[in-house]
């Protein structure tokens, strides 16, 4: 039980007083009322005596008095009904609230840290007028009247007559058979009689006169007289006197109440009448020569209502008594005309009438009692129990004895010796002899028991083991079990649930004090019932109290029984009561996954707020249920969503016109909402493909997000003049969690912002979101002046300023994650700032409408069925940025950044670009040339200029040079046309035809950036609303499968702005490759030092083409159609293909080899010189578009691969010594700078018609010797090669370097150059008859003449040295090829200048015919300035033979 005021001892003393009827008349009633009280009230406050009485016990030993209190009443001639009694107590709980700003008891239990009340004042309170309002009962005399005061007032004419008239009516109320109510304790009641004299009047020696009278008649000891209203009415208002009767009223006053939580019943309210205590109201009219109407209760029921129908249930009174009730609650001031002198009169007078003439009384009436018993000691007691019933007269029912014992057992005649012991128990309770009153009830509890009186005995034992409790010093335990059976037979027996409720609540007081706080719970439980919700909701109460005091609380227990109390409460019309069970106990459930007990707490404590109007609470409450992650079925979420609705929308119309509230539902993830800037694009049509840009749609990925972000920082570089900017910022079309957020985006005028929000709905019931929009707030300024505008906080009005679009309906089914996209459309620039969305909240009324349909298309139709329940409201999007973790101070601490998507800053017109793709393939085979389309479109309000285009692989397309303008300019001129500029061959010659071109004309100049092409627009300027279409050739890449191939294209306004400097548009073509040739190319020295034509140096190139192409693609043949060269240095002079079929066709899996003369170019230059063999009719000019675009371009491609792959190498190993320029020139030596384009066309069939498609392969030549493809990796030259043919290749010496295809300038080479390149210092050539014939019989030597040509290939002077000695390798060479010999000099030195050829004179001597090899001569050579000599290795000259023969 919760904390108390009063001691248990104290509780008990006052629950039993001695009462004292109050007869007053009609002029003393007067009297008092002067002060707005009767006299029953005046006096009460003064009731209790300040001090110690004395009076002596039967055995004559003197007994002390403390503390007592009387209780006076008027008389009341009918028992109150229990209607009216629980009307009574209903409003006595309902009145008694916690009070404002109580500081609540704080209890920690384990993990749970507690608010409880730490009183309970409605409980005492109810307490306090239940035992009060106790009717009197035959079976016991605790509430029987011990005495009566008579009342008359001084100013009466005649007061003696008036006293005897009053004796009078109190001597017919008590002993006439026309009233059975009230009871009076003993025949003889003790009269105490009372003169008023109101002092104001004057007149004291009137009533001192009249006293005096009365003490010669009724003695000193038995009249008084009492003096007050000292102070007129009129005057002394601004002297302040205390109010003690204010307590007392207000405490149990009905009338301060709400009017919601009345019951049906309204109190006759007498005007002279005490309205709080239930015996105190008498009338004051004049009825049957009465002066008193007796017979009307303050606790009468109106005469419309049954007395028998009062429930408990809540009952709501109209509106009309609301006004009345609130009239009523006025404050009156009581006591005005009685000053302190006369607050002691008041008191004094209690005090002379309890000590001269109560106590006496009571202890005269013991004595007497006790006499008696102790008399009657004698009698038999079986003679006694053989004539009970006679003396039982008519107070017995006709009725058998069984049946009396089988309900509360016999009823005794009023002079019943087991009733004059009860009588004499019960005087020596009430003034505290609670030792004798325990004696006297033991005894008369065993004599109840053998009579069986159960009524009579459950009394004896209530009262047995209170007084037992009570004696001072505890000789005995408190004897609970007397309790116990008193209650068990009260209720089983006897059916009477008011004793039995009064048993529990002395018990539980006990229990209490004694700190047994479980056995006190669990006699509280026990009588909590149906019959009575208000008694069951208390008593669960206090019980829980009980179990959270425990000396270990079990909180669980308590927040249980807190719950179950506030059921009870509910139903017993306590709303405020029951809503703060529910809140206590909430703290106990909240958070510790009691998911189901929470929402009915919380659906509970919302319905019972909405009641009490608290609307806010309410909204709270059904808040949390629908926040939660429930797990109530879907009928039940469906109930809490609509009751829900129904308290949120009492709360909107209470204020229309406040701010919108923050609705619970559906879910909002703050953190995924995305922002795109921009229009949406436009689709692709037929054959025309937009670009694909950006859009949300797409998912975010980080990778490419870094490549664009790349791209754009190299187009801004070029754009400024090759500079890249310190400050470069990306643009951002799209914002989402993992961009960069920091800075403010922008916005253009008249483009739409599309945020998209990400919507999740918890429930297992659809929601439907109506008139869904942004909310925002707008801050218009001109950024070309200084002047700002004011800010203004709208969300529908600003239409001019801010466009917004509402979606109508949004549908979001059970437990669905679904995105909403809504759109801005800005008007004017300023600073805008996204804060939420606002949008009607409502349900479905069944999911029928969407079985089997696509809710895609319900919401177009907008067929849904709202149940009418929405409400208008907001939720906020508020977006925590990235948490800070640069410095110190941010990773000590918990910081986080600003994420600034939703406020983007609007600027002023853009242009706006639209990219189209006509005709772009999907699929190309590997090299092959196509020729598209690209349309450019501005869609903006200003003109566009400088647009560019970047990409990652520049090899891919091309909008050609300056020459590209002669190709056809439509794309319906061009389709049977070749997508290369092509003439007509007139010789039939097989001898190149030579071009020149610069590489700057083709964007692959020194110092620039080949990735970043000007699109050649006209006059540089799209105006708005223009296209324009441009030709634009593509290559497939060398590798087979899919490729993604970005493309970003920038471009500028021709305003200059402060906020946006540039715009990009992305696009990403996805090409499919497939197989096609796979070229590779070898280059050799000619052995020939002068070629026919006298010119100084050749070489030749083999080439050798496979087709590799699978069927798949429907490719019938190739044709090689052209070989064109590309050199500073050489050039293809012709063709030594011994085939006279001059078209050379690759079906599949075929190869054809090709053997090409090189020539060096007479003179040196600075372009570049096309040289091209033509195989078919016509010449493909490969100096001009397209051909040289992707010439150079893959160049470029494979310099940068190179390079990349360089700068790994470097940085992984150590770094190379520098070299010397002598090393270098020897290397020199060996490198040649020849590339090799490849022309050919595939005949395709598709669809039963043939097609001509078109392509080149590069190969790049870089040392004599060694082989080189067209396609650039490892990997893919083993997946196009045969298994067979790769095992071959390894197999072949690694000296070959197959995959060194390419080395830049600056690779770093070691620092003595290896054999090849010496083989290349010095080239030999031996000119000497092929046959030479000889006669042998006649002269045995022959001696042929020899020339050893040197040739020096370097740009320094070499010194060679010339060694004609055999080097015997083994004895095997010399069988097999038989030997010659050198005649003359064995060894000759020599220097050759720079690019010098020298001829040497042998002579070779043979001494048989043969064949015989003359390629024996060893060279060494040296750069001049070098001291290590080398040999140059002749492995690579072909064999020098000779066949002598004999004449």
């Amino acid at each position: 039980m919760a904390q108390r005021v009063q001691s248990a001892q104290e509780f008990l003393q006052d629950s039993f007083v001695p009462l004292v009827a109050a007869l007053c008349s009609e002029e003393a009633e007067k009297v008092t009322r002067k002060n707005n009280l009767g006299f029953c009230e005046l006096i009460k406050p003064f009731c209790r005596l300040t001090s110690e009485v004395h009076m002596r016990d039967p055995n004559n030993q003197l007994h002390i008095i403390k503390n007592l209190k009387i209780a006076v009443n008027n008389i009341i001639t009918q028992p109150p009904q229990q209607g009216a009694i629980r009307k009574l107590l209903n409003d006595v709980v309902t009145v008694s609230q916690p009070a404002e700003g109580l500081v609540a008891n704080v209890i920690t239990a384990g993990d749970y840290d507690l608010n409880i009340s730490a009183t309970t004042p409605w409980f005492e309170a109810y307490r306090e007028s239940f035992l009060q309002s106790m009717p009197s009962s035959d079976h016991e005399f605790l509430n029987h009247y011990v005495a009566c005061m008579l009342v008359v007032s001084s100013s009466e004419p005649e007061p003696v007559e008036q006293f005897l008239k009053l004796s009078q009516e109190q001597h017919q109320i008590q002993h006439s058979n026309e009233y059975s109510y009230p009871k009076w304790f003993i025949p003889n009641t003790l009269k105490y009689y009372v003169l008023l004299h109101d002092v104001s009047l004057g007149e004291e020696q009137r009533a001192d006169s009249i006293y005096e009278e009365m003490k010669q008649r009724y003695g000193t000891q038995g009249c008084y007289l009492l003096k007050i209203n000292s102070r007129g009415s009129n005057r002394g208002a601004d002297e302040q006197i205390p109010d003690p009767w204010s307590q007392y009223l207000q405490k149990n006053t009905i009338q301060t109440q709400e009017p919601y939580e009345d019951g049906p019943y309204t109190l006759i309210s007498n005007k002279n009448s005490d309205h709080f205590i239930p015996l105190d109201g008498l009338g004051n009219d004049s009825k049957d020569g009465l002066s008193n109407n007796f017979k009307s209760h303050p606790l009468q029921l109106d005469h419309t209502s049954d007395s028998g129908c009062f429930d408990g249930t809540d009952y709501v009174k109209p509106n009309s008594s609301m006004h009345e009730s609130k009239k009523s609650n006025t404050w009156t001031p009581h006591g005005t005309c009685l000053t302190l002198t006369d607050h002691d009169r008041i008191r004094q007078f209690i005090q002379e009438f309890t000590f001269r003439g109560l106590l006496p009384h009571i202890e005269k009436t013991i004595r007497q009692l006790n006499d008696q018993l102790i008399s009657r000691k004698g009698l038999s007691r079986s003679l006694f129990s053989a004539t009970k019933k006679w003396f039982s007269g008519s107070k017995v029912p006709e009725k058998s004895v069984n049946e009396l014992k089988s309900t509360s057992g016999l009823l005794y005649p009023p002079e019943a010796p087991e009733l004059q012991i009860r009588k004499m128990a019960d005087l020596c309770f009430l003034v505290q002899h609670y030792e004798l009153a325990y004696n006297c009830y033991h005894t008369a509890k065993k004599d109840f028991l053998n009579d069986q009186a159960m009524l009579y005995a459950a009394g004896a034992l209530e009262m047995a083991a209170v007084s037992a409790f009570l004696q001072p010093g505890a000789p005995r335990p408190y004897p609970a079990h007397y309790m116990d059976t008193a209650i068990q037979t009260y209720r089983d027996i006897c059916k009477n649930m008011m004793l039995a409720e009064r048993c529990v609540l002395l018990s539980a007081e006990v229990l209490k004090s004694q700190s047994k706080y479980s056995e006190a719970a669990a006699l509280l439980i026990r009588l909590t019932s149906e019959d009575s919700d208000l008694r069951s909701a208390l008593l669960l109460e206090q019980a829980a109290h009980c179990f959270i005091n425990m000396k270990t609380p079990m909180v669980r227990k308590f927040a249980f029984h807190m719950i179950l109390a506030g059921h009870r409460y509910s139903k017993a019309g306590q709303k405020k009561h029951a809503l703060r069970c529910y809140c206590q106990a909430m703290q106990v459930y909240k958070g510790k996954g009691w998911s189901l007990a929470e929402d009915h707490i919380n659906f509970t404590i919302g319905r019972q707020s909405f009641t009490l109007r608290q609307l806010d609470n309410a909204v709270s409450a059904f808040r949390h249920i629908l926040i939660n992650d429930s797990k109530q079925s879907a009928a039940q979420q469906g109930a809490f969503l609509r009751e829900y609705l129904y308290v949120y929308r009492n709360v909107s119309q209470l204020s229309p016109d406040g701010p919108l509230p923050q609705l619970p539902l559906p879910y909002i993830n703050s953190s995924a909402t995305r922002v795109f800037f921009g229009h949406d694009r436009q689709q692709s049509e037929g054959e025309k493909q937009a670009a694909t840009h950006i859009s949300l749609d797409q998912e975010y990925d980080s990778e490419f997000s870094y490549q664009w972000k790349e791209l754009e920082e190299q187009a801004v570089a070029a754009a400024n003049k090759g500079t890249a900017l310190s400050n470069f910022q990306p643009t951002q079309y799209c914002l989402n969690k993992y961009s960069d957020n920091s800075r403010f985006p922008l916005g253009v005028v008249e483009e739409p912002i599309t945020v998209e929000v990400a919507f999740r709905n918890p429930l297992k019931v659809p929601l439907l979101l109506t008139d869904l929009s942004l909310l925002w707030k707008f801050q218009p300024k001109d950024y070309n002046s200084k002047n700002n505008g004011d800010t203004k906080e709208v969300e529908t009005s600003g239409k001019d300023m801010i466009g917004a679009e509402v979606i109508p309906e949004f549908l979001m089914n059970s437990e669905e994650t679904k995105m909403a996209r809504l759109k801005l459309f800005p008007h004017q620039t300023g600073e805008l700032h996204i804060l939420g969305v606002v949008y009607n909240l409502g349900t479905i009324q069944s999911t029928s409408v969407l079985d089997g349909v696509d809710p895609s298309v319900v919401l177009q139709t907008g067929k849904f069925i709202s149940n009418g329940m929405s409400v208008r409201g907001r939720q906020d999007l508020e977006i925590q940025g990235p948490r800070l973790n640069s410095t110190k101070e941010e990773k000590t601490s918990i910081k986080y950044g600003p994420d600034r998507r939703l406020d983007p800053i609007i600027t002023e017109d853009m242009p706006l670009l639209e990219v189209f793709f006509i005709n772009f393939p999907t699929g190309l085979l590997c090299g092959e040339i196509r020729k598209t389309y690209v349309e450019f479109m501005n869609v903006g309000k200003c003109p566009l200029t400088g647009v560019k285009v970047v990409s990652k692989r520049p090899e891919f397309f091309t909008f050609g040079g300056s020459s590209a303008i002669l190709t056809p300019l439509s794309p319906s001129a061009s389709e049977h046309c070749s997508a290369y500029k092509t003439v007509v061959k007139h010789s039939t010659s097989l001898y190149s035809l030579t071009s020149s071109a610069d590489s700057s004309d083709f964007g692959v100049g020194t110092g620039c950036q080949p990735e970043v092409i000007d699109v050649p627009l006209p006059d540089s300027v799209l105006l708005p609303g223009a296209s324009v279409q441009l030709p634009m050739w593509l290559r497939g890449p060398d590798e087979e499968g899919v490729h993604e191939i970005n493309f970003l294209f920038y471009y500028e306004s021709i305003r200059k702005h402060s906020k946006m400097c540039h715009r990009v548009l992305r696009h990403t073509a996805v090409i499919c490759t497939s197989r096609s040739l796979t070229v590779q190319a070898t280059v050799y020295r000619s052995n020939a030092l002068e070629d026919e034509k006298g010119d100084g140096d050749n070489m030749l190139v083999f080439v050798d083409v496979e087709n590799i192409n699978t069927s798949e693609a429907g490719v019938k043949e190739f044709h090689i159609v052209q070989v064109s060269s590309n050199s500073k240095n050489w050039k293809l002079q012709e063709s030594i293909n011994l085939s006279e079929d001059k078209d050379i066709k690759l079906a599949n899996r075929e190869k054809g080899k090709l053997c090409l003369k090189a020539v060096r170019c007479k003179h040196f230059v600075e372009n570049y010189t096309f040289a091209d063999i033509v195989f078919g009719s016509e010449q493909i000019i490969s100096s001009t578009s397209p051909c040289a675009d992707f010439f150079f371009r893959s160049l470029y491609s494979d310099l940068k691969r190179a390079r990349s792959q360089q700068s790994v190498h470097t940085s992984q190993g150590a770094a190379k010594p520098h070299l010397d320029n002598a090393v270098r020139l020897i290397q020199k030596c060996s490198e040649v700078d020849l590339n090799i384009i490849v022309l050919w066309k595939a005949y395709v069939v598709e669809d039963n018609k043939q097609l001509i498609l078109e392509g080149q392969h590069h190969v790049v030549l870089h040392t004599v010797g060694k082989e080189a493809f067209s396609f650039p990796q490892k990997q893919g030259f083993k997946k196009i090669l045969g298994n067979s043919d790769w095992e071959d290749l390894e197999q072949e010496s690694s000296e070959i370097g197959l995959f060194n295809f390419f080395r830049p300038e600056n690779t770093s080479v070691p620092a003595r150059p290896s054999l090849d390149q010496f083989s290349s210092l010095i080239k030999t050539s031996l000119h000497y008859p092929e046959t030479y014939n000889h006669p042998f019989h006649q002269k045995s030597l022959c001696i042929v003449p020899v020339t050893l040509l040197l040739s020096n290939c370097s740009q320094a002077d070499v010194d060679v040295i010339i060694d004609l000695r055999h080097k015997t390798t083994s004895p095997e060479t010399l069988e097999i090829h038989g030997s010659f010999t050198w005649l003359g000099q064995t060894q000759y030195k020599l220097q050759l200048k720079s690019q010098e050829v020298s001829s040497l004179q042998l002579k070779a001597c043979f001494v048989h015919t043969g064949v015989y090899n003359l390629g024996t001569p060893r060279v060494f050579a040296k750069l001049s300035d070098q001291v290590t000599l080398f040999e140059t290795s002749q492995q690579n000259s072909m064999p020098a033979l000779i066949i002598i023969g004999n004449v």
